[in-house]
């Protein structure tokens, strides 16, 4: 494996998934802490909306922890992401009951 130091602001612009191949957003910005000079989290905008409609409504994104983080390449793959499932629409109700 390449121990080649990266620049941090690579991060910023890859796509994140989980590890079950879920879009979750885009990097925008990181949280660092400069005294330990470590990243500690990864800004995320242009969110999945169907795991973030709130945020993705009101233009906001979220922090997702660097521990969070399994790998890290073309795309990062993330562990612990909580995949929310959307509640059923009442056309999709009816049809099914």
């Amino acid at each position: 494996m390449d121990d080649t130091p990266q620049e941090i602001t690579s991060l910023v612009g890859r796509e994140v998934y989980s590890n079950n191949g879920v879009f979750v957003g885009e990097v925008e910005d990181l949280r660092l802490n400069v005294d330990g000079r470590t990243v500690t989290g990864l800004a995320l905008g242009s969110l999945n909306t169907e795991l973030f409609s709130d945020e993705a409504r009101s233009g906001q994104g979220v922090i997702v922890p660097y521990r969070w983080v399994r790998s890290v390449g073309d795309v990062i793959l993330i562990n612990d992401v909580v995949e929310r499932v959307r509640e059923p629409d009442e056309e999709e109700s009816e049809l099914v009951a």
